[in-house]
């Protein structure tokens, strides 16, 4: 499952970029999980914003330079789909439609009996349930435009873009491997980063919902720093007591919509039954220990699993996710 819109073909580079940084991340093997490398690029404020590229020739020439450094040109790449630019849509279709005419159905249907907040999307589908008149379909949708710009400047910084997916299913396909999860689960994936949350329930392994959050981001309370090794980090140096009313809100978001999927998706006969937090906000140990307290639902994180990547930083988790969508 996932957007796969390319043919995929000989050895691929994974590659993700959000509002702050470009990463870069290659498995050398995968039992047990090990990266060969990976490598971090820090993006100036405001080249892109909640996943929408305001200067692209800027960000171009800064991906050239990483292709440059990292030794990537002409590679095969997979790319994620920002989440701001994703929707989780259930639809229920006739019976009689087969499997290898879903997608050309769905297609047809689009603007008419099916209706999905942008034109021209990009899509997967996958049947959850069916009986002798009606099936029940989830739709993954992209908006098409946002996909083919990002395709567009990995092509032009001479790189081979292949696969396109979305981050919580390289959350998932990560937490499956190192898990071996209880597909019969309710699985609520929290993944936090600098400026924005994504949340997502999967239910049989399958993510059946899934909710965009964006932050607020103030520049001004966020120091860029070069360090010794040649690398940068960011730093807070806001109130404290500003990101922590900004936190509260989204646990107070988490509740609401766990709440929602209880109540009004399943009538009370389902709940979440586990929590999964990942992302690359750097008060993620934090946010771990707040979810703790305030949710009584068992919890775990990608770094808690012991058979995990030593020296990996956390911030390339999602990164290790999408790789192993070529091996798994």
């Amino acid at each position: 499952m996932g957007l796969s819109l390319f043919s995929r073909k000989k050895r691929v580079a994974n590659i993700i970029i959000n509002d702050h940084s470009i990463r870069y991340l290659e498995l050398k093997q995968t039992k047990p999980l090990v990266p060969s490398k990976w490598e971090e690029r820090l993006l100036p404020n405001g080249i892109i914003t909640n996943g929408k590229i305001n200067e692209y020739e800027t960000l171009l020439h800064i991906l050239e330079e990483c292709v440059e450094d990292w030794k990537l040109r002409k590679r095969n790449v997979r790319f994620l789909i920002p989440e701001s630019f994703v929707i989780i849509r259930k639809v229920s279709i006739p019976a009689e439609v087969k499997e290898d005419e879903l997608k050309g159905y769905l297609y047809l249907e689009l603007g008419t009996s099916i209706h999905l907040p942008f034109d021209e999307p990009v899509f997967d589908a996958v049947v959850i349930s069916k009986d002798k008149e009606r099936q029940e379909v989830l739709i993954f949708a992209a908006q098409e435009e946002p996909v083919l710009e990002y395709r567009e400047l990995l092509t032009d910084a001479k790189l081979t873009p292949i696969e396109a997916e979305i981050s919580p299913l390289a959350l998932y396909r990560l937490y499956h491997h190192l898990n071996d999860a209880n597909k019969g689960e309710n699985l609520l994936v929290v993944q936090f980063g600098l400026n924005d949350v994504n949340i997502c329930i999967f239910e049989n392994a399958i993510p059946f919902f899934m909710h965009h959050l964006p932050l607020e981001f103030d520049e001004e309370k966020w120091d860029k720093k070069l360090t010794r090794d040649g690398k940068y980090e960011l730093k807070y140096v806001g109130e404290p007591s500003d990101l922590s009313f900004q936190l509260d809100d989204v646990y107070k978001e988490i509740n609401r919509l766990m709440d929602f999927y209880r109540y009004s998706l399943h009538q009370g006969n389902k709940q979440v039954s586990k929590l999964l937090l990942a992302g690359d906000h750097l008060m993620l140990s934090q946010i771990e220990q707040d979810l703790e307290r305030q949710f009584a639902v068992p919890q775990e994180t990608i770094s808690s699993f012991q058979n995990g990547p030593k020296d990996l930083p956390y911030t390339f988790n999602l990164a290790l996710g999408l790789a192993l969508k070529g091996v798994e």
